[in-house]
């Protein structure tokens, strides 16, 4: 298997996990908030769910990027 499809099917794995526990874990919350959109707001949600799906959506694009930091004297040059 190449490093990349072992690195999706981790980032895969890995969040679906976070997912099902937090939908274990927020079971019993009460406290509900809407989010204000730019254009309407959303239903009223778990404050949890809200802060576990951000933090579940930051970790699943984080995991697909590539940093490259091999040639750091280059990089710092063009900024």
């Amino acid at each position: 298997m190449t490093v990349l499809l072992k690195k999706i099917i981790f980032a895969i794995t890995f969040n679906s996990c976070l997912f099902l526990l937090l939908i274990v874990g927020i079971q019993n919350s009460s406290n509900k908030s809407k989010i204000n959109l730019l254009i309407n707001e959303t239903v009223k949600l778990p404050i949890s769910f809200i802060i576990g799906v951000s933090f579940i959506g930051g970790s699943v694009l984080g995991s697909f990027l590539k940093l490259n930091y091999k040639n750091k004297s280059s990089y710092f040059k063009e900024l």
